[in-house]
């Protein structure tokens, strides 16, 4: 009989029943370095703090000369400085990834460092970390305290039972002394097995709380470190419009490459053969009428066939019966021609924006084509409907599953283009199916 044998895991049982999660808190990397982060965080909170209020005072008290003006550039730069120490802590000990704020600016034309100074007193990035000196202070003393008072008692209590011979054995003490008047000559000691069973109890209580007394101090330092150290919302809308700007540029342009490649590939060079065609037809026509009839009639089928690739072409640009009778009816028109049958589902009180309507409906244009191609699907549900200010998609196939975005397939595209306006893709696709891919888009 053969016996599989596993690596010895830490918080692991060793007969193989898993340990709660409760009891492996207090001795998780996480539970320490949050600790070590707000040990960390007084000596820090000191440096800014005294530094701000030294080099601002400094700088206030200049104003009545000229002096005054770059200092108050420098200390506005050293905040910034220690608020890149502050980010990188956080990162390293909390896993709090924090971006980098805008940078300074001058502005167009101006150079030198007046203009940087200037620039540097006219940033509110600057400004917050100034207030974030300020305010850390009183914070980082208080976790400190509470954070090694409530660590060091945990521990110590815990582990009284190991320790409590050195009192008897060198300070001629029967215990921990709790309480002690020497006036009336009355002291309590944790002597006895059941003082020192329940001090050990109460020790173990303390360390099972330590990773959510962690975890509510360093809520507050995360918030402080995002709101005051990183990008103001305002400078993170910009690159994310920024960033949408570049999405739809390229996929405007390889829509353009797209359709300079069906055309060249498809209707061009079939209207190119048609007209050698019917040049051969007219060379021809009068040594061989019935060739030439042949040819013409070749050239007809040619012609129709052009028109069908000219008009797919218009539909995959933008279908004329979308512009005419809304999404409702040209997702209708979609799902028939599906390989997989299709129940759509429209309730829509209204028409929303044109450009809304273009992306909800290539998306599901999309989508229905990977379901015929990839999903093994029997069946598949378009659903559409209006919340608030928000048009819902959501597509269902009861195929094999196993769709990602991450994959770098088409599906990431989709989602490319939905940020691109504010919108959300989720797949849900679980291997064996079904599944459900379910889109977000503005109304307007």
């Amino acid at each position: 009989m053969a016996t599989a044998y596993r690596p010895y895991e830490p918080g692991a049982d060793p007969r193989g029943r898993p340990v709660p999660a409760a009891l492996r808190a207090p001795f998780q990397a996480r539970v320490w370095r949050e600790f070590l982060y707000v040990v960390t965080s007084l000596p820090m909170a000191v440096l800014t703090f005294a530094y701000a209020v030294v080099t601002m005072a400094l700088g206030v008290g200049l104003l009545i000369t000229f002096l005054g003006v770059p200092v108050l550039g420098a200390a506005l730069a050293g905040c910034r400085a220690l608020g890149v120490v502050e980010r990188a802590r956080a990162r390293a000990l909390l896993g709090l990834a924090v971006a980098e704020p805008e940078p300074v600016l001058a502005g167009a034309g101006r150079r030198g460092p007046v203009a940087w100074v200037g620039a540097l007193l006219r940033s509110g990035t600057s400004w917050r970390h100034v207030i974030y000196a300020l305010i850390r202070l009183p914070w980082a003393v208080f976790s400190f305290v509470f954070a090694v008072v409530f660590t060091v008692s945990g521990w110590s209590f815990a582990t009284y039972p190991l320790w409590r011979w050195v009192f008897p054995r060198y300070l001629d003490e029967p215990g921990l002394e709790i309480f002690g008047d020497d006036g009336r000559g009355f002291h309590f000691y944790l002597d006895t097995p059941f003082e020192t069973v329940a001090t050990c109890a109460v020790g173990v209580l303390l360390l099972l709380l330590t990773p959510w007394v962690m975890r509510a101090l360093t809520s507050v330092d995360r918030l402080m470190v995002a709101g005051l150290l990183g990008p103001s919302r305002l400078a993170s809308r910009v690159r994310e419009l920024e960033s949408d700007r570049g999405t739809v540029v390229d996929t405007a342009a390889a829509d353009l490459r797209r359709i300079e490649r069906d055309l060249h590939d498809g209707a061009q060079a079939r209207l190119v053969a048609l007209a050698m065609d019917l040049g051969l037809a007219k060379e021809k026509l009068e040594e061989d009428p019935e060739a030439a009839a042949r040819m013409v009639d070749e050239a007809h089928g040619e012609v129709k066939l052009a028109l069908q690739e000219l008009r797919d072409l218009a539909r995959g640009i933008h279908p004329a019966i979308l512009t005419d009778r809304g999404l409702g009816p040209a997702l209708s028109a979609l799902a028939a021609r599906c390989t997989v049958p299709v129940t759509v589902t429209v309730d829509l009180p209204e028409r929303p924006a044109p450009a809304i309507e273009g992306i909800a409906y290539f998306t599901v244009s999309e989508l229905l084509q990977n379901i015929s191609k990839h999903s093994g699907a029997r069946a598949a549900e378009v659903d559409v409907w209006r919340t608030e200010e928000r048009v819902m998609l959501q597509i269902t196939d009861d195929g094999r599953g196993g769709a990602d975005t991450s994959a770098g397939s088409g599906l990431a595209g989709l989602a490319e283009r939905f940020d691109a306006v504010d919108g959300v893709l989720v797949v849900h696709s679980p291997a064996g199916g079904p599944t459900t891919v379910t889109a977000e888009l503005p109304w307007r």
